[in-house]
């Protein structure tokens, strides 16, 4: 299964703060809106999305049809395909993707210690 790029998306508590805390490690603005309460912060391949306000916990994050540079992927599993294998495979599902549709679309999950895992395609 290709799961595309993978980023931790981070529920923080000052983005300010974060921010500088993160482009000390390496990291520099990738995307993003500081006045949208949300940063992509980017160091070679690795990602992570600071979030302030907009989620509970951490994410694990994974972007089908997407690189780490957030460019389209010739070939990847669409979501639909990998809700369909998870559910195959007795993973429940938190939200689904709509089956009868293409193009963007995502679905939340957890693993076995209550991690949230988010599969969201943009193409």
């Amino acid at each position: 299964m290709k799961l595309g790029a993978f980023s931790i998306s981070l529920a923080v508590k000052n983005l300010e703060a974060s921010k500088n805390f993160y482009e000390k490690m390496g990291f520099s603005i990738f995307a993003g809106d500081m006045e949208r309460n949300y940063l992509i912060m980017k160091n070679d391949n690795a990602l992570i999305g600071l979030f302030e306000g907009m989620f509970e916990n951490n994410i694990l994050t994974f972007n089908p049809g997407w690189d780490e540079n957030a460019q389209t992927l010739k070939n990847y599993d669409d979501v639909r395909s990998i809700q369909k294998h998870l559910k195959e495979n007795d993973i429940a599902l938190v939200s689904e993707a709509d089956e009868n549709t293409s193009g963007p679309a995502s679905i939340v999950f957890t693993d076995p210690d209550g991690n949230t895992i988010l599969i969201d395609q943009h193409v």
